[in-house]
């Protein structure tokens, strides 16, 4: 059972996702960036609002020194019926994340948090952590590889062509 606390690793701070969060949370929705990864704001806002009151969603605002910067969710894969994900081992968790502050763009953070993050979920007993960037987004398909995710599968996410990328422990 994943716990929905938070935690902290180095100079990143991981807590729970809250009401008070949705402004700062609106704001990032409409950088440019999470604009063309994303999609609408609006859209993804609601998702957002729903995502943080669903049990078998884990939603986190991710701190850096204590300064918020990025959005984190995971849950297990087994939770919804995605195909890509059916043939991962139980237990597998799925990660989705975006960072809101531009500045923060392009400095190795989504590296080091995903990597911070993956080792977390690992260690709270997920034989194994997937995420699945779309395949144009080269920026976060290389931070992914920085964390220690693998492959270059393409698959078919239901929400358009994805590359299935993992982190296994060892």
């Amino acid at each position: 059972m994943h716990s929905h606390d938070g935690f902290i690793s180095g100079q990143y701070s991981f807590r729970p996702l809250t009401p008070a969060d949705m402004p700062m949370l609106r704001t990032w929705l409409h950088t440019p960036e999470v604009k063309r990864w994303w999609g609408d704001p609006a859209h993804e806002e609601k998702l957002l609002l729903e995502d943080m009151h669903e049990p078998l969603m884990v939603t986190w605002v991710v701190s850096y020194k204590a300064t918020p910067f990025a959005y984190a969710q995971h849950y297990d894969v087994a939770s919804w019926a995605a195909p890509h994900f059916a043939h991962l081992p139980k237990g597998t968790r799925a990660v989705d994340t975006f960072i809101g502050v531009p500045d923060m763009l392009g400095a190795g953070h989504g590296g080091r948090f995903l990597n911070a993050l993956a080792e977390h979920l690992v260690r709270e007993g997920a034989p194994m952590v997937a995420i699945d960037p779309d395949e144009d987004n080269i920026r976060a398909r290389k931070a992914y590889g920085r964390a220690g995710f693998k492959g270059d599968e393409l698959v078919e996410t239901g929400e358009g062509p994805a590359i299935l990328m993992t982190y296994s422990p060892g």
